[in-house]
């Protein structure tokens, strides 16, 4: 790497890195509170360094004092001495290890389920925009790094730092000039190391990005390994993979570089500093100024200076890395929540059920609206279904009602009040969802029919699964309820899983339903099936269903049909059949197939 290109980069990756924390953030948030521990921490190694220390000097009395002298009481209390030294480092490197290393981890899974927590209080939209697999890693590798503030790492760079400062002392006290000698090369390391990390920072912050990303990527390869098989895409899904791994291997040998320019240049400055000792060591020593225990303890002491600097550039190397975790943990955990207190102010106690659209319109997108000015009116109880072509609007109308969107102008009510400002929590324990893509946990049927609620008693569980006619297949299976699913029930078919998304919604006992597509999966039996608990499902409730099969709604109390993001018809399903419109074309064209 040439040095016009290694500054070059220096600056085009300190303007990619703008969202940084402080180490005084960091300082505030996760060691301030620690304080105690990591006190007791930076004494246990001070009093490491301190009997490290011990050696240099048992050394210098060694070769000046107890070898011409001939004394063996004083080689043997020399000798217990030292032991007990290399005895206390033993001890208290143990007690580091295991008070700051256990309490980093401990962190590590305190901030893990923050970050999770954090990321469930955000709107749906941001899941839409960003990879699962990138959130995980968001979650599980971001976060690590604080092991290197709680940890050792931080008390090793102060204890480095005293170490290096008391043998820079005594270094002064042997010999003033030797030592002045050896403090330009240094210095002149220090200034190195320090450009280093600048440049370091940012890679570490990309990284973090890339890795996210590779590991979504496969994440998603891995959920859709039938497709893939299906089409023999593997050559391109191997392809796409090692785009990203190239991509993370460029980004790590960038940091190897800069990381290998500190070693090489620690090599080389504290080597010319070591060579430019032994000259000047054997000069004095000629001239009888210096005595032999004098330089070796120098030298011994002299390590003691120099291996710190050199281990506090490594533990540098990794608060870097540390640092930019943080930055985009931070990032993350300054996002808006979608419940945001200080707007949704209002707690619903008691929910009638009655939904209106007023003037409504949506956008995903700045400048592109899917929805223009939609008006009308959901009683209490009513079921209104939502037809039209793919694309029209239905699902977008469905997540308003949810709350899981919010409208770019107009609003949605909840028994005359704005749903915008309606405490989420409050609404949601009223909300039912029975959406197109059944999401079910990898465990048995029972836990996840219990999970809309995991305190309800046995009879509660039977009769939500009697009612969606879940038992109509749990009863042929050995295990029944207890049947282990695989990964997003994997081993039902479409309308098995369909059916247990339904018993899910019948043992949540809602005001509110949501029915995406809700027999889109189902074959004609379990159509039927479904039917029957769908009137039971929707008796008493303020419903919308969404379906492409029209004739699972011909009793709806109002049908919207949406084209384009606009409602061109609305009315019963006799009225609309009558009119032979838009509603007419839609049933004669299914009928037909």
């Amino acid at each position: 790497m040439s040095i016009v290109k290694y500054w070059r980069d220096i600056r085009q990756y300190k303007s990619m890195s703008k969202n940084k924390v402080s180490f005084w953030w960091a300082f505030k948030e996760f060691i301030w509170p620690r304080k105690k521990i990591i006190f007791t921490g930076i004494i246990l190694i001070i009093i490491k360094s301190l009997s490290a220390l011990v050696l240099p000097y048992a050394s210098k009395n060694l070769i000046d004092e107890v070898i011409p002298s001939k004394d063996m009481h004083a080689l043997t209390v020399l000798l217990i001495i030292v032991c007990l030294s290399i005895l206390i480092q033993a001890v208290t490197s143990f007690s580091l290890t295991r008070l700051l290393s256990v309490e980093a981890q401990h962190l590590i899974s305190l901030l893990r389920a923050k970050v999770q927590k954090k990321l469930l209080t955000l709107p749906i939209s941001f899941f839409d925009n960003n990879k699962s697999g990138a959130l995980v890693s968001r979650v599980m590798t971001d976060v690590e790094g604080v092991r290197n503030l709680v940890g050792t790492g931080l008390v090793q760079l102060v204890g480095g730092t005293i170490t290096a400062i008391i043998s820079l002392v005594i270094l002064i006290k042997i010999n003033a000039l030797m030592t002045l000698f050896v403090l330009a090369p240094v210095g002149i390391f220090a200034v190195v190391a320090m450009k280093a990390f600048g440049y370091i920072r940012p890679i570490f912050r990309a990284r973090g990005k890339i890795n996210a990303e590779v590991t979504g990527r496969l994440t998603e390869t891995l959920n859709g390994v039938r497709v893939i098989k299906g089409f023999n895409a593997e050559v391109q899904e191997n392809q796409s993979f090692e785009k990203g791994v190239e991509q993370l291997y460029l980004n790590v040998k960038k940091s190897l570089t800069a990381t290998a320019i500190m070693t090489s240049s620690s090599t080389f400055l504290l080597g010319l500093a070591s060579a430019g000792i032994m000259g000047i060591g054997g000069y004095f020593i000629m001239k009888n100024t210096m005595t032999y225990g004098e330089f070796v303890s120098f030298t011994l002491f002299l390590g003691f200076m120099i291996a710190p600097i050199v281990q506090m550039s490594n533990i540098g190397s990794q608060l870097t890395e540390a640092m930019a975790g943080l930055d985009r943990t931070e990032e993350l955990m300054n996002m808006t929540e979608e419940d945001d207190p200080e707007v949704r102010t209002v707690k619903l106690s008691i929910v009638a059920g009655n939904i209106s659209f007023n003037n409504v319109s949506f956008s995903y997108d700045k400048g592109k609206e899917v929805l223009h000015n939609i008006s009308f009116e959901a009683p209490s109880g009513s079921v209104t279904a939502l037809v039209g072509s793919s694309g029209s609007g239905k699902s977008t109308i469905a997540g308003l009602a949810a709350t899981f969107l919010n409208p770019s102008e107009g609003k949605v009510t909840i028994d005359g009040i704005d749903l915008s400002t309606v405490n989420l929590s409050s609404f949601r324990s009223q909300l039912g969802v029975v959406l197109q893509d059944d999401f079910l946990y990898e465990g048995t049927i029972r836990e996840n029919v219990l999970f809309a609620r995991p305190n309800a008693t046995e009879e509660e569980l039977v009769a939500a699964v009697n009612g969606a006619y879940v038992n109509e297949f749990t009863d042929r299976f050995d295990e029944g309820l207890n049947t282990v699913i695989g990964e997003r029930g994997v081993k039902l078919s479409g309308g098995q899983r369909q059916r247990i998304s339904i018993a899910r919604a019948l043992l949540a006992n809602p005001k509110i339903i949501i029915l995406d597509e809700a027999t889109s999966n189902l074959d004609t039996q379990s159509e039927s099936f479904i039917q029957k608990s769908l009137q039971d499902l929707m008796k008493n409730r303020t419903t919308f269903v969404i379906a492409h099969r029209l004739s699972t709604i011909q009793k709806a109390d109002q049908i919207l049909v949406i084209e384009e993001g606009n409602i061109v018809e609305r009315g019963k399903h006799d009225e609309l059949f009558a009119k032979k419109g838009r509603y007419f074309d839609l049933y004669t064209y299914q009928s037909r197939i």
